[in-house]
């Protein structure tokens, strides 16, 4: 039995292809999620298996293109779904498993579903051996980076410069998007324009009202906004008694 999301802002037309689904495919494809965005299905593949992805191109917040070049891990089979025949070459480059016009007849979905399940499996959704990795669109250029190899990401209006271990990137993209992708349990948000590794922590000042000098691995300072006073704290809670000073 094969995991499938449906990604599509349109509710009738998830509504439909779910249908279809249980109509030509329901001993073969289970449908266990819906999306409406990019950001949605990027949140959802963090926790959940997904070895077929029945993906719109036109969504809110990018496409979906936008979003297999952001996908984490072994990429899943991908058949896009388009009321516009204009992609099709674009889609087979990104070797999608079908492209599928709206309205979607049960027939053709027939072919697609005889098509995915004649690929051989899917291997089992693994983190790299580094760690989780992210995707970032620079330009013409995908860069492939290791969430452990971030030390700081510092916003700079709709630019964000994202310190790593290979040097600074800048990237378009809010910062409050943008921390949605990273695991909260290893970042601070230090700041408003400002979040930091945690693990890259190697010293931390107080400074009084509400705010704090951090001196990262690296030889970055960040002071720390009063309004995220509290994950400070929460983070000299944890930390070993020389690594904060009063």
């Amino acid at each position: 039995m094969l995991t499938a999301v449906i990604v599509d802002d349109e509710p009738l037309a998830r509504q439909r292809l779910r249908r279809l689904l249980g109509k030509v495919a329901g001993t073969v494809i289970q449908v266990v999620a819906e999306c409406t965005d990019v950001d949605e299905l990027m949140r959802l593949a963090r926790r959940t298996q997904v070895d077929v992805l029945f993906l719109d191109i036109e969504l809110p917040g990018g496409n979906g293109f936008t979003a297999l070049r952001r996908w984490n891990g072994p990429p899943p089979r991908v058949v896009f779904v388009s009321a516009y025949d204009q992609h099709g070459v674009q889609a087979f480059e990104d070797r999608a498993v079908d492209y599928l016009l709206k309205p979607v007849s049960a027939e053709r979905l027939r072919e697609t579903v005889s098509r995915l399940v004649a690929l051989p499996d899917t291997p089992p959704r693994t983190p790299p051996a580094s760690g989780r990795q992210l995707s970032l669109q620079l330009g013409r250029r995908t860069l492939r980076v290791d969430e452990t190899d971030i030390q700081v990401v510092r916003a700079q209006g709709n630019y964000l410069d994202i310190e790593t271990k290979r040097g600074t990137f800048t990237y378009r993209r809010p910062l409050g998007e943008f921390i949605k992708e990273l695991d909260a349990t290893a970042f601070l948000r230090a700041h408003r324009s400002s979040v930091v590794r945690i693990a890259a922590v190697t010293e931390i000042l107080t400074l009084g009202s509400g705010r704090y000098r951090l001196t990262l691995d690296c030889g970055r300072v960040i002071v720390t906004g009063r309004r995220y006073r509290d994950e400070v704290q929460s983070l000299l809670a944890t930390a070993p008694p020389a690594s904060a000073s009063a």
